[in-house]
């Protein structure tokens, strides 16, 4: 089928139209929008409605789309934050990347692929797509869990690889492909690189910081220079050989030092994936799927690899270094996609002339196949790990002593009341309690919440609500009354709803208490009695009751059942 545009304008307008439609259809089936973009190309490409005619503008668009991406890359790599990285995260980021290329390696091989390809594809099958398993867990409020601050760390040094590989392959090369980004001989593109590299010490050093610093005055003018630092760098590494990818990137490194780079970072977002679209359609108007038959079954053996192998080597390391098998299993499944790095990686292999197109396309379905399966994974990542933990045990070693797991640790002890999630809202319920004399024991699976709660003086466990043999282990059969302060996810669905599951894991270990649940909206609350709730807390709607009484002249007896905290300054808190 084919589609005639008459003007560029048109055209692009079209393709917007196309991406809103396919984006939406995305949203309803819960994928990220890098497969309604890929599907947008697909469907936008010669093998559909064939709507692409205006190469030129594209192309242009989509390579400033790359170049903007690599700046917000290079904008997230701060010394400091390098610095940071624990052990755990260089050790399981470095063994996931170097296990999946070496087995991505020799599995290209064996499906015939020739070695430069089985090399560029196992290397792209490393990449994991970090604005993806960020929105997800973030989505799932775990962000902050074990295992997602273990999976940002590990996702910081893929980043670091990507970078790696691509001034590699920009300034050497692994062939002797025709193409390339600019001219000159290998040392001339060393030599320029260490220029350009030079420049960027001397700008973060005497004028980054001053400079932004006048620019923060209007807003919009700092989001113009950044996005001037990433196309003047982008064409500059592209002159010197380096690649637009590099070039971007270390412009990127440029600002990173300064006050303003996460400013600068959430203005440019919409703006980056407005032109990653335009780098997806390009990519899928090159690509003809009638070519890419004789890649199914290389597509269906790397996807399942990514799906079932990449998690596995996580899990593996993970348990080897002392971590539970929940942890590792969670963690595992965060880098079981690949990423629009991937696709970029190979890409540039192709303008180099080291691989053909079709191992791109091949790496393009490896891509739409896993990025679509991956979100179903996370999302439903503890419905996962209930079926598959029996089989799990051979990857938890007998100490996990990595793990600051509290299992068991006040097992003997009573308490009358157990609260889930230790924010501020369950630290407030759970310092007024003990102001009462009453003994409470808090749960929560981020450790630092954890760690909190311990230096109020207060006794807490670290885990999960939705971990049945965490649950089983707590000291239930003398609490009076089991308390979630855990927020729902935003999806809504009931069956991703912690305080249901925690009713149903607690009543299921032997728990004859009450239960008292948090919601933020009132729709819930008849469909959280019906899970087996015995109260509902609404934090908001009790809040300003009592601002109500207080405005009406009655603060006594609005007072009466509040325990007041007093703190060093003896104010009551």
């Amino acid at each position: 089928m084919e589609v005639i545009v008459q003007s560029p304008f048109a055209e692009i307008a079209v393709l917007l139209v196309l991406a809103a439609v396919v984006g939406f259809v995305g949203i309803i089936l819960r994928q990220p929008l890098i497969v309604s973009f890929i599907a947008v190309g697909l469907i936008a490409g010669p093998s559909a409605l064939d709507l692409v005619r205006s190469d030129a503008q594209i192309s242009l668009l989509s390579q400033l789309g790359i170049a903007v991406l690599l700046f917000l890359v290079g904008i997230k790599l701060d010394v400091k934050l390098i610095r940071s990285l624990g052990a755990v995260s260089l050790l399981t980021g470095l063994g996931q990347v170097a296990f999946t290329s070496i087995f991505g390696y020799f599995i290209g091989l064996a499906l015939g692929l020739g070695a430069i390809t089985s090399l560029y594809v196992a290397v792209a099958l490393t990449f994991s797509s970090t604005i993806i398993i960020v929105k997800l867990l973030s989505d799932k409020r775990e962000i902050d869990s074990l295992h997602g601050q273990i999976a940002l760390g590990f996702l910081i040094v893929q980043d670091l690889v990507v970078v790696l590989a691509m001034i590699v392959l920009s300034a050497i090369g692994i062939g002797a492909g025709e193409g390339g980004h600019g001219g000159g001989s290998v040392p001339m593109v060393l030599l320029s690189g260490v220029a350009m590299v030079g420049l960027v010490i001397l700008f973060v050093r005497y004028v980054a910081n001053p400079l932004t610093e006048r620019l923060a005055l209007a807003p919009e003018l700092l989001v113009i220079f950044a996005i001037a630092m990433a196309a003047m760098f982008a064409a500059a590494g592209d002159l010197v050989g380096l690649g637009k990818e590099v070039g971007g990137l270390l412009a990127g490194v440029a600002l990173a030092s300064t006050p303003y780079r996460e400013t600068i970072a959430a203005r440019l977002a919409p703006l980056r994936d407005f032109l990653l679209l335009f780098f997806f359609i390009a990519l899928g108007s090159a690509l003809d799927l009638s070519l890419l038959g004789a890649h199914i079954t290389g597509a269906i053996v790397f996807s399942l690899f990514v799906l079932i192998g990449n998690p596995l080597i996580v899990l593996v390391i993970m348990g080897a270094l002392g971590y539970r098998k929940r942890t590792g299993f969670l963690a595992g499944l965060t880098v079981a996609q690949i990423s629009e790095f991937s696709l970029i990686f190979v890409a540039m292999g192709v303008s180099l002339g080291h691989v053909q197109e079709d191992a791109l396309g091949l790496v393009t379905m490896v891509g739409l196949v896993t990025i679509a399966a991956s979100t179903y994974m996370i999302t439903y990542s503890h419905q996962l790990y209930a079926m598959f933990e029996r089989f799990l045990a051979v990857f938890e070693r007998q100490d996990t002593s990595r793990e600051p797991s509290d299992v068991g640790l006040h097992r003997g002890d009573a308490y009358r009341v157990i609260i889930f999630g230790l924010g501020r809202y369950g630290t407030a319920i759970g310092l007024r309690l003990r102001a009462r004399g009453i003994r409470v024991l808090g749960v929560d699976f981020n450790p630092r919440a954890a760690r909190r709660w311990r230096e109020l003086g207060l006794d807490a466990d670290f885990g999960d609500a939705t971990d049945p043999e965490f649950v089983a282990e707590l000291p239930l059969h003398q609490a009076q009354w089991i308390v979630s302060t855990v927020p729902i996810y935003p999806t809504g669905l009931s069956h991703e709803d912690t305080r249901a599951t925690l009713i149903q894991l607690s009543r299921s270990a032997g728990f004859g208490g009450r239960v008292a649940v948090t919601s933020h909206h009132p729709k819930d609350t008849e469909e959280l009695f019906g899970a087996g709730a015995d109260l509902v807390l609404e934090p908001f709607q009790d809040a300003a009751e009592r601002a109500t009484d207080l405005l009406c002249g009655a603060p006594e007896a609005a007072r009466t059942d509040i325990p007041l905290i007093e703190s060093e300054g003896k104010e009551p808190v």
